[in-house]
């Protein structure tokens, strides 16, 4: 089918190779763009000692084989080197690194290509040069709120949202817009391995040096017998937290229920969900992103891998598709979880040509219609 996006250029504030599901949310795009024969250029700061240029560093990183073009551009800014008041640095960072790279590399009118961002100010600062932009909006935020009142005033930008509560907040009503969830990289996944009475956990254990709650399965662990005729896999980075939970499962003489594996490249992550029987999706309710505006990538990969779902009752777990797969709980309750557990034994029969709709490439051919 031919395309009317014959190039893409890709803008993030993110840095790369990063443990982060949102650089492996990015990195999957880019692949699916290159897979649909669209080129893509890769621009991003090198913000972190481990930040690479070197494409084939990505790519080992990533688990892919596409190429594309990698740009890194210098980050003398704050956040990423100063560990305290991480945030605010990452906010003014942000923007002064944005305002640079578009002034310095994306003048006005000097490309045919269509910008591909997730970052609102680099959005912000393409769009006012009359560039055409898809921006792809994963949370609100103040700082997001008062530019999107700027960007629903630019005819050059589209907009996907991960979901409906998003959509519904910014309410454009004017075509500009899509909500797309998440999506699946099925290229990797081996069919029929040997599957384990086993739960999993896969995902970032930390963020802006906070937890995401992940000993509170320890804690389920410990307290019900009935948990205790599966096992519990535990996969993520980084390396501080997963030592820290493995110690606390040592302490709490669980090691013969629960493995904690750390960080895992992509082939071996979704092995080892291939392997288990029921995938568990948790966060904490004080991040509203993690709340109601999240699309996690876990979730299609545990889906895609045949598992059953156990999830924190939360809004945006209640919109992804294919619900009945899903078993909630309420956050902290272990005997909530317990009964979640009971209720996720029965095997998924759900067919994989069932699951077309949550595929990336599914998901890119829709992005790829709407210039």
């Amino acid at each position: 089918m031919k395309m009317s996006i014959t190039s893409i250029t890709y803008v993030t504030y993110q840095t790369f190779p990063a443990e982060t599901a949102n650089s492996q949310q990015t990195i999957s795009n880019i692949k699916y763009f290159v897979k649909n024969g669209v080129p893509v250029s890769l621009y991003f700061p090198l913000r972190e000692s481990k930040s690479s240029t070197n494409l084939q560093t990505i790519q080992d990183f990533y688990s892919i084989d596409e190429t594309f073009a990698v740009f890194g551009i210098k980050h003398f800014l704050p956040f990423g080197k100063v560990q305290i008041f991480q945030k605010f640095f990452f906010h003014i960072s942000h923007y002064l690194w944005s305002i640079f790279v578009v002034n310095k590399y994306f003048k006005k009118n000097s490309s045919d290509s269509v910008f591909f961002t997730r970052s609102e100010w680099i959005a912000y600062f393409l769009a006012n040069k009359n560039h055409k932009v898809i921006f792809e909006c994963h949370q609100t935020s103040k700082i997001r709120n008062a530019l999107m009142k700027k960007l629903k005033k630019k005819e050059n930008i589209k907009f996907i949202f991960l979901n409906e509560y998003l959509k519904d907040y910014y309410n454009l009503q004017d075509g500009r817009d899509i909500v797309l969830h998440n999506g699946v990289d099925d290229e990797l996944f081996i069919q029929d391995l040997e599957r384990k009475e086993r739960l999993i956990f896969v995902g970032s254990l930390s963020r802006f040096n906070k937890t995401r709650n992940v000993n509170f399965l320890i804690k389920c662990f410990k307290e019900s017998e009935l948990l205790q005729k599966y096992t519990l896999s535990i996969v993520g980075g980084p390396d501080g937290e997963a030592e820290k939970l493995s110690l606390e499962v040592e302490e709490n003489n669980l090691s013969q229920y629960i493995k904690i594996h750390g960080r895992l490249d992509r082939k071996n992550a979704i092995k080892e969900i291939q392997k288990s029987t029921i995938g568990i999706l948790l966060n904490s309710s004080e991040n509203l992103h993690s709340f109601k505006y999240t699309s996690p990538l876990k979730y299609f990969e545990y889906l895609y891998g045949g598992l059953n779902i156990i999830a924190n009752n939360f809004p945006a777990n209640k919109v992804l598709p294919h619900q009945d797969k899903i078993q909630y709980f309420e956050e902290e309750s272990v005997s909530d979880f317990v009964k979640a557990f009971n209720a996720s034994i029965t095997p998924n029969e759900i067919k994989r040509i069932e699951l077309k709709d949550i595929t990336l490439h599914e998901r890119t051919r829709k992005i790829l219609k709407l210039y």
